[in-house]
This record gives structure tokens, C-alpha cells and sequence, in this order.
């Protein structure tokens, strides 16, 4: 496979996961890699979205090996090594050795917890959007431990120093880019 379509890469994650919010997440971690992609100037947002969309593929049916069966159900499948290898790094230290080197690894590695944290954040809201969130309301649960506990807060400032960016700046991206599928994660709200 040259280079797998969005099509190709959505059949494939239906295919493995059923549950909602899950594949939420993979439209968000889609959109939030696309908005990278365009605001580096790389080449191949599709790539970058494609990867987005893919990275929990295994996470619904095979939680206690997650990352090792999305390696193998991609490889299984002809997938291109770089597309599996951006997969992989976004657990670099939790379920694979997978260091993030290239951007599209680092962002991947960066934004996915966040996208938790945001989500969970524009929840809460009195509006229950996205559309009205800033990057300040979303450091203040930040620094919450206890909310949304099960993000990792390390990862997101690991990844925003692998970036060579402020976290700030790292957040209100990553907001931007979610807005652009507010619909689809349903976080549109009452704006």
C-alpha cells in the first residue's frame, strides 16, 4: 500500500472499534493533526490526519496490548513503515519504546492526551463547547490533578518541549484544530 486513503484508514478503524467515544477521539486526534500539518507547511496533511485517525486502532478490542496489535494489524495490512511508526510513538514510554523523532511523531505524541483534557474541559463549560474555549481555561484544569485524572499532564508538557513550543501555544492549536469537527465530537454546544 503507497499510501492509504482516509477512506481506507476509517474502514479500518470501524472495523476494530464500535464505541463512540472512542472514535471521537480519533476524529479529533485527526483534525488536530491535520491543523499541525497546515501550520508547519508540511506537504502531506492527509498523511498526518490519516495517522490521527488510526493511532488507537487496536485500543478497543486489545487494551492490554495497545500499540503492539495496531503494529500488527497495520503491517498485516501493507501499510506504509512511516505511518506505522508515527502510530507507535504516540505511546512512546507507556506501551512501546517508540521515541517520537519526526514532527508528525512528536505532535502525535503531544496532542493525543491533550485531546482528552479539552474535551473534558469544554464538558464542564456552562456552554458545553469548544467554540468559546481558550487556552486558559484549559491550563486551569491543567493544573487540576484530580480533573480528568486519567490524563497524563507529563506527556502533554514532554511532548510540547520535544515540539519546541510553549504549552500555550501547544493548547490553543490543539483547540483550533478541534473546533474545525466541533459537530462531529458534538462539542459544538449551546453557542
Amino acid at each position: 500500500m503507497d499510501k492509504p486513503t482516509r477512506e481506507e484508514a476509517m474502514a479500518l478503524l470501524k472495523k476494530y472499534n464500535q464505541d463512540e467515544a472512542l472514535l471521537k477521539h480519533a476524529l479529533a486526534v485527526e483534525a488536530v493533526m491535520g491543523h499541525f500539518a497546515e501550520k508547519f507547511g508540511e506537504e502531506d496533511v492527509e498523511k498526518w490526519k490519516v495517522v490521527g485517525l488510526i493511532h488507537d486502532l487496536d485500543y478497543e478490542k486489545y487494551p492490554e496490548v495497545h500499540c503492539q496489535k495496531t503494529e500488527e494489524i497495520l503491517r498485516q495490512e501493507g501499510w506504509p513503515e512511516d505511518y506505522i511508526r508515527a502510530a507507535l510513538s504516540h505511546g512512546w514510554k507507556i506501551c512501546t519504546d517508540v521515541e517520537p523523532v519526526e514532527r508528525m511523531e512528536k505532535v502525535i505524541y503531544t496532542v493525543d492526551e491533550l485531546t482528552g483534557l479539552i474535551t473534558a474541559t469544554a464538558l464542564m463549560r456552562p456552554s458545553r463547547s469548544i467554540m468559546d474555549l481558550n487556552a486558559k481555561s484549559v491550563k486551569k484544569k491543567f493544573k487540576q490533578k484530580n480533573f480528568a485524572a486519567a490524563v497524563d499532564r507529563n506527556i502533554i508538557e514532554e511532548g510540547a518541549n520535544l515540539l519546541g513550543m510553549d504549552l500555550n501555544e501547544v493548547i490553543e492549536e490543539t483547540i483550533k484544530g478541534m473546533q474545525t469537527v466541533a459537530d462531529e465530537l458534538d462539542l459544538r454546544g449551546d453557542l
